[in-house]
């Protein structure tokens, strides 16, 4: 079945159970009013889910209404947690390429995983605002499951049986502060250094969550087997079959993550940044096409995100249609970014020579 969350006015949103063509929806307040409800007492709930899901899809839903994406909050507008691995090594391994690392992450270590922002996830069509273009704005176009409870110390097996929905991730990322923070911890400085944590703002996620049952034989193995499609202001610039590229699935992903802690109903994983060894494919985010420039010419070319962008990410099944509804964002900010930097260093520039004024001017201490 397909699941999505409407706008309401409050926090969590209205349930709605969507039909597999995406075209109509119908609400679930007969049966919970919110997903986490659901989530929590999947066994119950979740067949009438797919009872009504299924006349939907009949056409005998007496309530039923055309589905309209831009309605929509993330699946689960707010999780309790919420944390992104690196599934595929290829974007590591570029970028550190271009960093002048000496060694590549190799396939054979345990995979990466980080914890992200769960209180206030976007929706598929929500603008994502940041503050500056130097931070340097970047796409990351990926999967993402939630999950049933898992239990700490649960087999990648067990941890694969507890996935209950899948989506589509554009998991956001500021650049220049990654940089920042790997510059300091290089150096060993503890000056105040903006925390990695800044480079990781509110990540946003397809119209739909669906079950597994959905993806049919291409939920194997847990991995996903088609292809991810990401747009920038209208040119398709990745297209790439995930499951090949994903050393670690998602049980994997899921296990590593309750190593050391029980995961409750309601935990989103995501798979990291989808890429390709074959670098024709395109990338899913411009870090990795830019680790891909310096690799061949020793310089990156193209630039990051800037206002007014757009970027595109969906996935269709294997009978052609859109499988989770497309992620369809605009990068907003202030009216003219570069006024406003230009703003802020000035204001900053004149806060110091304050303080500097200031300091001249303070009378000897005893």
């Amino acid at each position: 079945m397909k699941l999505a969350t409407y706008q309401d006015g409050s926090r969590d949103g209205q349930l709605v159970v969507v039909s597999r063509d995406l075209t109509q929806a119908h609400f679930a307040n007969g049966i919970a009013s919110r997903l986490q409800q659901v989530l929590d007492d999947w066994n119950f709930l979740s067949p009438q889910l797919q009872d009504l899901y299924v006349t939907l899809n009949q056409g005998k839903a007496r309530h039923a209404f055309a589905f309209e994406p831009r309605q929509c909050m993330a699946p689960l507008p707010r999780a309790y947690q919420w944390a992104c691995g690196s599934a595929t090594l290829h974007p590591q391994n570029r970028q550190g390429q271009g960093a002048g690392q000496a060694q590549a992450v190799s396939a054979t270590l345990a995979p990466w995983i980080s914890q992200r922002a769960s209180d206030d996830l976007l929706g598929p069509c929500q603008e994502a605002w940041f503050g500056a273009e130097s931070w340097d704005i970047d796409f990351g176009a990926g999967l993402a499951v939630i999950t049933g409870d898992v239990a700490m110390g649960a087999s990648a097996t067990q941890a694969l049986d507890n996935v209950r929905l899948l989506m589509l991730v554009n998991d956001w990322t500021l650049r220049h502060f990654q940089r920042d923070a790997q510059t300091a911890a290089a150096a060993d400085d503890l000056a105040p250094y903006p925390s990695p944590l800044h480079s990781q703002p509110a990540s946003a996620f397809s119209p739909v969550a669906v079950t597994p049952d959905e993806l049919g034989p291409a939920w194997a193995g847990g991995r996903v087997q088609l292809m991810l499609q990401s747009t920038w202001n209208g040119k398709r610039v990745g297209a790439t079959e995930c499951g090949p590229e994903m050393p670690c699935h998602f049980g994997e992903l899921i296990a590593h993550l309750a190593t050391t802690r029980h995961l409750r109903a309601g935990c989103i994983v995501g798979s990291g940044t989808i890429s390709s060894s074959d670098a024709t494919r395109g990338y899913h985010c411009i870090a990795d096409k830019r680790a891909q420039e310096s690799a061949s010419s020793g310089q990156a070319a193209t630039r990051y995100l800037q206002s007014g962008d757009s970027v595109r990410i969906e996935m269709n099944g294997r009978d052609g249609l859109s499988l989770f509804g497309a992620i369809v964002q605009r990068v907003a900010g202030p009216e003219n970014l570069a006024e406003a930097e230009a703003e802020a260093e000035a204001a900053a520039a004149a806060a110091a020579a304050e303080g500097e004024d200031a300091g001249a001017a303070a009378p000897p201490a005893d």
